[in-house]
């Protein structure tokens, strides 16, 4: 496994590539599955919960998610280290949507230290193809809901500040540069 780097909205050519529409995959084979060992390695390193292929520069339809604990009922005790959940999505669609929506502050590894509340449907269905290459469909809500949809607009090519006004999606982009240059 090895990390990869995240494209972010402060570079123009890294922009064009997170604005691109990633391309079906046409089998789940150990190539995609070391691309998708090195995309969780990378994910868990940002550290996010959420990373869709086109975000390390290959515009295929690849995610991978990690809520952990985040959607746990109880509360984990203060140091006890996240308990770990990885999933992989080859090819997701979403096969429905609610009508009710659902607002989140949500954050990207792309639009670094910007959060911002996003509206989305509060459930979906979804379709897609495991690790393993196994079909598989299943109901979404929740934070899981949020994350899988956020994760899916990549593969669109949108981002989740192309959801906001335009006036805060350029201070959003702006702020990233602005933290770019300092570092």
């Amino acid at each position: 496994m090895a990390l990869r780097r995240i494209l972010t909205v402060d570079s123009t050519a890294d922009l064009a590539v997170l604005k691109q529409v990633s391309a079906p995959v046409p089998a789940v084979d150990d190539a995609l599955r070391a691309l998708m060992d090195d995309m969780l390695e990378t994910m868990y390193a940002a550290p996010g919960i959420g990373l869709a292929a086109v975000q390390v520069g290959e515009p295929i339809r690849v995610i991978v998610m990690d809520l952990g604990d985040r959607e746990a009922t109880e509360e984990i005790p203060e140091g006890a280290e996240p308990t770990r959940n990885p999933t992989y999505y080859v090819n997701p669609e979403i096969v429905w949507s609610s009508e009710e929506t659902a607002p989140y502050e949500e954050g990207c590894l792309s639009v670094p230290e910007i959060f911002e509340e996003v509206e989305r449907p509060a459930r979906v269905k979804l379709r897609y193809l495991n690790y393993n290459g196994e079909q598989i469909e299943e109901d979404a809500d929740g934070l899981y809901a949020v994350c899988i949809q956020h994760e899916m607009d990549h593969l669109q090519g949108v981002l989740f500040i192309d959801h906001l006004s335009r006036l805060k999606r350029d201070r959003s982009i702006a702020k990233v540069k602005k933290a770019a240059k300092a570092a």
